[in-house]
């Protein structure tokens, strides 16, 4: 049944009273239902869909009836407190980069007269809006040697731009050693195999790289690494680049935060060797560490640490965030934010070929970018 409130900052929404509604509130119905508890005086005149279609979150972009538009998501995925803890440092990040070049880059959450983020939440599924970010280009899927070059400068910027405005952003609630722990607890119950749906020999490889995960974070003292704001899921698709008249590009938008984080800088980095791979960045959704240890991220590397100096033990901590990726994102969470296809396939390939290939990564080459 239709809870009997919505939560709008600290307003109590009835949602019975909404255009529309019904007993069970699809997607497309709660974006509506988030737009007429929001209170703006214009009306949506089209939606379109502009979802990546590989989570279970739902993004539609809103036209209004004055020529404006809006990004509106609605997601299911894990805790709707979460959801609004990482947006609400979400919007302190792209309001404290106000001044800087990075000024305008991240969209904006949409808030509350009060001056809280504005969420729509209704018990099962919640919704938020972000200004639509005005986009330049994208570059390719494959990128050049002097792009990649480029790319390590720019993404170096921006960390240290995070870096300054890290103090005056909350700690988050979940970190990476929280997530591991989860983890272990979970494997570790009689009931993995059937929770996991893998074979129980399965499980225990999954055991054995979170336990390795969490010792290593003992061993490089993690917890004193600074930590920033961190987007994690760098693709080709969520960032838009202004061309320079130099030839060169500098980051100019960045949409899609479902990975956002405060945690050390150096969880950005897989997707970063992703994108910079010989292979580009959009061929098949498949994950492995070799990207990072490719001549291509070695050269990423080298220009970003002439920007912004890494730690020999940072930057071979770098499998350690393929590790947790995989065991986080598409063990733990996977059920919940890839399609029930794709999780599958996913957590059985974690199995069967992305944590082995871990094992037998010779991360060595990557000193070398110093």
């Amino acid at each position: 049944s239709v809870p009997s409130t919505v939560t709008r900052g600290s307003v109590a929404i009835d949602p019975r009273t909404m255009p529309g509604m019904s007993g069970s509130l699809p997607h497309r119905t709660a974006i509506s239902a988030a737009w007429a508890a929001f209170g703006d005086r214009r009306s949506i005149v089209a939606v379109d869909e502009v979802s990546a279609n590989v989570s279970t979150n739902r993004v539609y972009r809103l036209h209004l009836d004055d020529g404006a538009s809006v990004v509106g998501k609605v997601s299911s995925y894990g805790s709707y407190f979460l959801f609004y803890e990482d947006h609400d440092r979400l919007n302190r990040c792209a309001r404290l980069l106000e001044g800087t070049r990075f000024s305008g880059m991240l969209a904006e959450v949409w808030r509350c007269a009060d001056g809280r983020i504005f969420t729509w939440y209704d018990q099962k599924m919640w919704a938020v809006f972000y200004d639509d970010v005005p986009r330049r280009e994208h570059l390719p899927r494959v990128l050049s040697v002097a792009q990649v070059h480029n790319l390590g400068r720019e993404i170096a910027e921006f960390h240290l731009a995070c870096t300054d405005l890290a103090p005056q952003i909350p700690a988050g609630s979940k970190t990476v050693k929280s997530d591991a722990i989860h983890l272990l607890d979970l494997l570790e119950s009689p009931f993995a195999p059937r929770n996991f749906e893998l074979p129980p020999e399965s499980i225990g490889v999954l055991w054995k790289h979170t336990h390795r995960f969490l010792e290593r974070l003992i061993e490089v003292g993690y917890d004193e690494w600074p930590k920033i704001p961190v987007l994690i899921d760098w693709n080709l698709g969520n960032f838009s680049v202004a061309t320079e008249p130099d030839g060169g590009f500098r980051l100019f938008s960045r949409w899609d935060y479902d990975w956002f984080r405060i945690e050390p800088r150096v969880l950005d980095f897989y997707f970063l060797a992703r994108v910079s791979s010989k292979a580009g960045d959009r061929t098949r959704f498949t994950y492995g560490p070799h990207t990072l240890v490719e001549p291509t991220f070695l050269e990423f590397l080298r220009s970003y640490r002439q920007v912004f100096p890494m730690t020999d033990e940072e930057v071979m901590f770098l499998p350690e965030v393929y590790r947790f990726f995989i065991l986080n994102y598409v063990v733990r969470e996977g059920a919940r934010f890839f399609r029930p296809d794709l999780c599958a396939q996913f957590r059985s390939d974690a199995v069967r070929t992305y944590l082995p290939a871990l094992d037998s990564l010779d991360a060595s080459p990557l000193r070398s970018t110093a």
